[in-house]
């Protein structure tokens, strides 16, 4: 039987090795078994003997937290209009006001006279802070852009971070109200615009300082003064906004 066996084995090797070089195989390929199914070794290539390490990207110097000196960053060299063409308008009135109002862009008078408001829709302003025994120096006046846009409007591209910007802002003089005037301030303080966020109070949450503690603003959206004086219809619900706004502040 063990003859046998072996004559089988024998038989079963020839018979391999035939098939083998009815394949093609007529030679070794190495000297120990190797496993063919196995996954290739990673290839390791030379690198450079003196790696240089990649530059990291610059990181963002934190906006100051101080009135004063975010409103001298606001209108210098790092601010997002900066390279724009024109010179800047910025907050006017008292920053210690318990309202703080937002507008979008200067107008083209307000280029002319440099001052936020001015002109016809400016005029339209004073008469709606006059009915609540209000004038420019009993409230605070911020425009989002500091220079005219070309177009008059803020562009897409450059809302997000003026949208940061003004809520910084918030964040800083902690008014108890925010009166918003137009779409775009709206959108960055309430999340949507006038025609979803107007006839109610909002809650605006914005981070104060680098603690990550947050404070909650009331805000009332309402429609900037040149929309008014295009719809005049709109005037007898920009009083009641302007009612809501007072509400429950001394005059």
């Amino acid at each position: 039987m063990g003859a046998d066996q072996n004559i089988d084995w024998q038989i079963a090797a020839a018979s391999v090795l035939e098939w083998w070089r009815d394949a093609g195989v007529d030679t070794l390929a190495d000297e120990v078994p190797r496993d063919w199914t196995a996954a290739p070794a990673p290839v390791v290539r030379e690198t450079k003997r003196h790696a240089v390490a990649e530059p990291s990207a610059p990181v963002a110097a934190p906006l100051p937290t101080a009135i004063d000196a975010y409103v001298a960053w606001r209108t210098g060299p790092e601010a997002p209009e900066a390279d724009w063409s024109g010179s800047p308008i910025f907050a006017s009135g008292d920053p210690q006001s318990d309202i703080m109002i937002v507008t979008d862009v200067p107008d083209r008078d307000d280029t002319e006279s440099g001052a936020v408001l001015s002109g016809a829709a400016g005029r339209l302003f004073d008469r709606m802070l006059a009915a609540i025994g209000r004038d420019r120096n009993s409230v605070y006046i911020v425009p989002m852009c500091t220079i005219r846009p070309v177009a008059g409007r803020i562009a897409p591209e450059i809302e997000q971070r003026l949208s940061q910007l003004i809520r910084h802002h918030v964040a800083i003089v902690e008014p108890k109200r925010l009166f918003v005037l137009g779409n775009a301030p709206s959108r960055a303080l309430t999340g949507a615009d006038v025609a979803r966020s107007r006839g109610s109070l909002q809650l605006v949450n914005v981070e104060v300082g680098q603690s990550g503690s947050t404070i909650a603003v009331e805000a009332v959206a309402s429609f900037h003064p040149r929309l008014l004086l295009e719809r005049p219809a709109e005037k007898a619900r920009a009083w009641k906004d302007l009612q809501m706004l007072i509400a429950g502040l001394g005059a």
